[in-house]
Order: structure tokens, then C-alpha cells, then sequence
């Protein structure tokens, strides 16, 4: 694709964004498209969302989980921007989202991490990513497809925002500097989602490319190999892929994440 055919295509993305529409054709399908492409449309939009006043706060994670990666033929996970009005944090351990924007939405708990500093290049070990983290907490992915039954390849998801419509961060937990113990917990913890009272799916740190740290690492080295410029930077927010199955929600529901393994509090999230 030509420069302004990438244009043209992220600024109909982020038009379906803005006005929830679908896009009935994914992009996948158009011809001269691939993963380049994609995130050629990804930084598109993020040129326009900066423009627009929204500042990007971090990265998603998409397909963290390498036996995907031999199916559809990646290399590595992928990856997407966050932005400020995307990201939310509470101070506590239960929050309430109100959705400007949803087509088709699902939800999926996650760790977060806050990073203090790069990851140093070459490291792709889970303690290289916590001694780069300043906090990491539980959080609520939303996402939301554009497109017909959720149907996408991965450079669908890169091109349209990482499916992102907005992360709920909960309590911020310090990484300490005595980590060791860390390494292992975020490998073996178990998350146990409920809805509306009622047990859903029980998840695992393993479910997250065998340990959310080493997702963030994994992130880390893919970035610095496709964008040398553009690292992972001190302050940004990293969701690190989904510990469960995405799961259909909308307006009233009331999620909770039991968190079992690990110091972190649980979450609890109502949609409106």
C-alpha cells in the first residue's frame, strides 16, 4: 500500500472508532496488506489520536501465547498503542466504566505493568522486565471488534487499535527490589473470574506467554526490532494479554477478578 492509501485506511478506522461502526471488509482482506502494513496504520493512528489532544500512555499485547504464533504464522506477539482517555486507574479495588464507544464488546483480566525505565536490549527474561517495572496491578482489558463475528488476523488487530476500547487499572502494587519470588508467583498465580456473582473461568499467569513478565520482555525485544526509535520508555503502561477467555459483557454487568498466588488485590468492575 501507498502512503496515502495507509492514510486513507487508518483514518476509516478510526472513523468506525469514533462513530462505533463496523467495517464489514477487515483489512486482511484488501489487497497490499500485511503485517507491515498494519502497523504502518497503527502509527497512522496515532499521529491523528496525538493530533485529536489524546496522548498515548503505553502498549497492548495481542497473542501472547506462542502456540497462536505457529498457527497464523508470527514471529512474536503484537502490539498497539494506549491512550489517555482510553486508561483508567482507581485508587481502590473496585471501579465503575462508562463506554463512550462499543460495537461488540468482551472483557479480559490481565496484569499490568508501569515501567520506570527501558528494558535493556538482548534481555528477554522475566527479571530483566521487573527490574524495569515500578508497579504492576490487576487490570480489565475491553475490547471491542469491528468486525463481522469477530472474525480478524493479527494485522486486523494491530490496524484497529488492538481491538482497545479501554483498560481499568487497579491497585498499584510496588515492585520491590527483592523480586526473586515475583518471578516465579506471576508464572503460578491463579485469577478466578466472576460475573455478576457467578463464577465464569478460572486463568493462570502461564496463560500470558507462560509469565506476564516474560510477555513484557517479549514486547520489549518486538518493538526494539521493528521501531529501534521508538522503545518501551520510563512511564509507560503495558497490559500484558489475557489470562482468560475474552468474554461477552455490556452495560450492568459486574465483573470480579479473585486474584490467588500473588500480592496483588482483587479487582472489581461494573459497566455501564
Amino acid at each position: 500500500m501507498s502512503k496515502n492509501e495507509v492514510e486513507t485506511l487508518a483514518r476509516e478506522l478510526l472513523s468506525a472508532f469514533e462513530k462505533d461502526q463496523m467495517v464489514p471488509v477487515p483489512p486482511s482482506a484488501r489487497p497490499g496488506f500485511d503485517l507491515n502494513t498494519a502497523y504502518e496504520v497503527e502509527a497512522a493512528l496515532k499521529r491523528f489520536r496525538e493530533a485529536g489532544g489524546h496522548r498515548a500512555v503505553g502498549r497492548k499485547v495481542g497473542y501472547a501465547n506462542k502456540a497462536m504464533w505457529r498457527v497464523l504464522k508470527l514471529e512474536t506477539l503484537v502490539w498497539a498503542h494506549m491512550y489517555d482517555d482510553t486508561v483508567h486507574h482507581s485508587d481502590s479495588n473496585s471501579a465503575t466504566l462508562t463506554l463512550a464507544h462499543r460495537r461488540s464488546l468482551k472483557i479480559e483480566p490481565e496484569i499490568v505493568f508501569g515501567l520506570k525505565q527501558p528494558i535493556p536490549a538482548g534481555r528477554l527474561d522475566a527479571s530483566a522486565a521487573l527490574e524495569s517495572t515500578e508497579w504492576l496491578a490487576m487490570g480489565f482489558e475491553i475490547i471491542d471488534c469491528p468486525f463481522p463475528e469477530w472474525k480478524f488476523q493479527p494485522s486486523d488487530f494491530v490496524a484497529s487499535f488492538g481491538l482497545h476500547a479501554a483498560l481499568v487499572i487497579g491497585e498499584r502494587v510496588p515492585v520491590r527490589p527483592d523480586f526473586i519470588a515475583l518471578v516465579d508467583e506471576l508464572a503460578r498465580f491463579k485469577v478466578r473470574m466472576s460475573k455478576d456473582g457467578e463464577f465464569v473461568e478460572e486463568g493462570s499467569g502461564r496463560n500470558s506467554l507462560k509469565n506476564p513478565a516474560l510477555c513484557l520482555a517479549e514486547l520489549s525485544a518486538a518493538i526494539l526490532q521493528r521501531f529501534p526509535a521508538e522503545p518501551l520508555r520510563a512511564g509507560e503502561i503495558v497490559s500484558s494479554g489475557t489470562l482468560t477467555a475474552g468474554h461477552p459483557t455490556d452495560s450492568g454487568d459486574l465483573w470480579t477478578a479473585d486474584v490467588e498466588g500473588l500480592s496483588l488485590p482483587s479487582l472489581t468492575l461494573r459497566l455501564n
